[in-house]
């Protein structure tokens, strides 16, 4: 399907304010989201030959390429996504990378159920999930 125009200030509204825009709650994020747009969802971005992000990423000719065509395009063509991309250091992820990593090794702990005398770590699950079974409400009857 083809259209006369494409909206991209409605399109900008509808990622900035609704679809990711309800989900931050700081101004100077939104801010920043708001600049993004501005910057990125814009006319030039469907010309043939437009570069975007210092000729990291070249846009597929559109009037050559449908919706699934471009769908495959991202996922075989786009670099992953890095904080350079966005304008950012590259340290600037290093605080999401270091919380993550620490989740995810105080998960595998509370699995494993640390080194204490005793049981095995098998008896702490089993226990973890006895405990939670026990405070599960019956099942309802639906009919």
């Amino acid at each position: 399907m083809k259209y006369e125009v494409v909206p991209y200030d409605d399109l900008k509204y509808i990622f900035g304010e609704i679809m990711y825009g309800g989900h931050i709650t700081d101004n100077w994020d939104r801010r920043t989201n708001a600049t993004y747009l501005r910057a990125l969802i814009r006319p030039e971005l469907m010309l043939p030959n437009f570069s975007l992000l210092y000729n990291l990423f070249k846009n597929p000719d559109p009037s050559k390429n449908d919706y699934k065509s471009y769908k495959q395009y991202i996922e075989d063509k786009l670099p992953a996504e890095v904080p350079q991309m966005f304008g950012m250091h590259p340290n600037a992820e290093i605080g999401y990378l270091t919380l993550a990593c620490t989740e995810l090794c105080d998960t595998i702990l509370d699995v494993q159920g640390g080194l204490t005398g005793g049981g095995g770590s098998e008896d702490v699950v089993m226990s973890t999930l006895m405990d939670l079974k026990n405070r599960t409400p019956p099942e309802f009857p639906m009919q």
